[in-house]
């Protein structure tokens, strides 16, 4: 069996620094916000290429938290709109509602997942506030486009970088660089994967870098003086010890993904399997490789009878999900035949060429 992804084996190549971590850890014995989440906040905001990153509990949190502290700044207000991807994973959405703004849902573009420029344009009312691009699947949205449209309306853009860690834009900046503040995840299946929970939010915004840095901790600006009304949200030491080790090891991971990645591109040809577009650029690490097939539970059921791991990412658009029924009368024909037909293939840095020649093998055979 081709595992989809084989975390035991991502893993096994830090394990002797793992553990060496845990006892420095363990001996040192300040689990919460201590030196590891300190040393940590300042390689990510360097190789990210901001001034600030301010760890936090997980990704969701760290969309939310930015929100919550936009509205802290009065730069945002309850019942705001942000628009954001129709076809995004719900935690996109979640923020958003969570923090009393309301999500205007954008079609996405049928070549790259991301949004659709046009549609994003014809979004905007006098309501809109803010941008919220979701670099889907490793590859950044049209940021360029994206940025110059905000500055004429005087939006916000907050990045999703999720699935993104690492994606360069043409003119050399990282995700989480590329708007005004990013909300990162280190879910351990992420390009930078931590081995439990864990997130960040990077900025140039000192003042969003300081109010986000309270709210993460109950609100408190020093012990038990509690400014705002704040979460417990902060980016766990152990994690953040964790973290600095795999960061060294982010950019090789991804130029191992890239490869496969053009190997798949190249080498399989199956006219009934739509593979992604792909530009031959730093700005897709490819989170994920999805490809598109009209059958997919025939496709899906061909794959494990072959022994081949795949996920799917994600069989219900949003705005089909029970949990957001208030958007179940919008239609998004782009969106749903995206959701209706995705798969992703094996993807990981540690995929070995047997491993690779398989898959491609198995597709060809379809």
């Amino acid at each position: 069996m081709i595992p989809f992804i084989d975390l035991k084996k991502v893993n096994a190549r830090f394990e002797e620094a793992f553990e060496a971590t845990f006892k420095k850890t363990l001996t040192a014995s300040h689990f919460i916000l201590g030196k590891e989440v300190a040393a940590f906040e300042e390689k990510f905001a360097q190789y990210c290429g901001v001034s600030h990153c301010i760890g936090v509990g997980n990704g969701l949190d760290a969309l939310r938290i930015i929100l919550e502290g936009y509205k802290v700044l009065g730069k945002l207000n309850h019942g705001d709109e942000v628009l954001v991807a129709s076809n995004t994973f719900i935690a996109t959405i979640l923020a958003i509602k969570q923090a009393g703004l309301q999500p205007v849902l954008v079609e996405a573009e049928a070549k790259t997942f991301n949004f659709e420029i046009e549609s994003l344009k014809k979004s905007i009312t006098p309501k809109t506030r803010a941008i919220m691009p979701v670099h889907l699947y490793g590859q950044l949205s049209p940021m360029n486009a994206l940025v110059e449209m905000a500055k004429m309306h005087n939006l916000i853009v907050i990045e999703d970088a999720a699935q993104a860690h690492g994606a360069l834009s043409e003119q050399g900046k990282r995700a989480g660089n590329l708007g005004d503040a990013a909300g990162f995840s280190f879910y351990p299946t992420k390009n930078l994967g931590a081995l439990g929970d864990a997130g960040a939010i990077t900025t140039n915004d000192a003042a969003l870098a300081s109010v986000v840095k309270i709210l993460r901790n109950y609100g408190t600006s020093s012990k038990y003086v509690n400014d705002e009304l704040g979460f417990n949200s902060r980016l766990d030491e152990l994690q953040a010890a964790f973290l600095n080790i795999k960061l060294a090891s982010l950019d090789n991971d991804n130029d191992q993904r890239r490869l496969i990645a053009n190997r798949y591109l190249s080498e399989i040809k199956n006219e009934k399997i739509s593979l992604p577009f792909y530009n031959n650029s730093r700005n897709h690490v490819f989170h994920l490789f999805v490809v598109m097939v009209e059958d997919r539970d025939f496709f899906t059921q061909y794959l494990s009878r072959n022994e081949i791991g795949y996920l799917i990412h994600y069989p219900i658009a949003p705005h089909r999900q029970m949990a957001l029924k208030e958007f179940s009368h919008l239609i998004f024909p782009i969106s749903e035949k995206i959701h209706a037909e995705v798969v992703s293939l094996p993807m990981s840095p540690v995929m070995s060429n047997e491993e690779v020649d398989r898959v491609i093998s198995v597709l060809n055979n379809y």
